[in-house]
């Protein structure tokens, strides 16, 4: 059962079109308990997955006019603190176990490595991303039946080396920092089409080949190569007592 919201944050004022944050689902949640759609069978084999893709820092109006360091680590600590509040609402509701994803590399992404002619990642775009990562890492610290997925480190030995080189994951890629799916406007979007209904963007031949299918998502592929290295600790966590 999925409750996400595309465009959805932590912060209340982070989407500009003003789908339910993170505590708002987690209330839609805590009201199909209380009317008995969830059962308390289902809640003691239940494991739940907080997934927060940095909504609260693309474009927020929230973080406009940040521009010292330490409103940035302010903000950033608000929104961690906001999701391990959220975490410790599903575990008093009765959520067994719960997996939060840290940040990928966001400075990798083709949004971001454009402006490098897709060659390079932005370095204060992952710098933005580690930050946010230890401190979602101090906030969980000491939580029971808490897994952080590592997605950093999962997408990192994929895109974040340089080409032919890494792990055998990062080699199946021959385009690591590029879309396949690409605009022809650096403004417009994949999937995009004119009034006449002309195709306003171009697809690669082998999006397999690719890591990112658009400007800020993987392939299919590239999830899969990720998954790969994630489903043994996500494994073990589930299983374990």
């Amino acid at each position: 059962m999925t409750f996400a919201y595309a465009g959805a944050g932590v912060i209340d004022a982070t989407s500009a079109q003003k789908v339910p944050t993170l505590a708002k689902q987690v209330d839609t949640f805590r009201k199909m308990i209380k009317g008995g759609t969830i059962s308390e069978q289902q809640l003691s084999r239940s494991v739940a997955l907080v997934a927060v893709s940095g909504n609260d820092y693309y474009g927020s109006s929230s973080t406009i006019g940040l521009s010292t360091p330490n409103d940035i680590n302010a903000y950033i600590g608000k929104v961690t603190k906001e999701i391990a509040a959220n975490v410790e609402q599903l575990q008093k509701l009765g959520v067994r176990k719960v997996l939060v994803n840290n940040l990928h590399p966001v400075g990798c992404t083709p949004s971001q490595t454009r402006a490098h002619n897709y060659t390079a990642c932005d370095v204060f775009g992952n710098l933005g991303a580690s930050v946010h990562n230890n401190n979602l890492k101090q906030v969980m610290q000491g939580k029971q039946n808490v897994h952080i997925v590592d997605l950093y480190t999962a997408f990192s030995n994929i895109v974040d080396t340089a080409p032919g080189k890494g792990q055998e994951l990062s080699k199946q890629f021959k385009r690591k920092l590029s879309p396949c799916c690409e605009s022809f406007d650096s403004n417009g979007y994949c999937g995009q089409q004119s009034k006449s209904s002309e195709l306003l963007y171009n697809v690669c031949d082998k999006s397999n080949k690719f890591f990112y299918w658009d400007d800020m998502h993987p392939t299919h592929a590239g999830w899969e190569a990720v998954m790969k290295q994630l489903e043994k600790p996500l494994r073990e966590f589930v299983d374990q007592d």
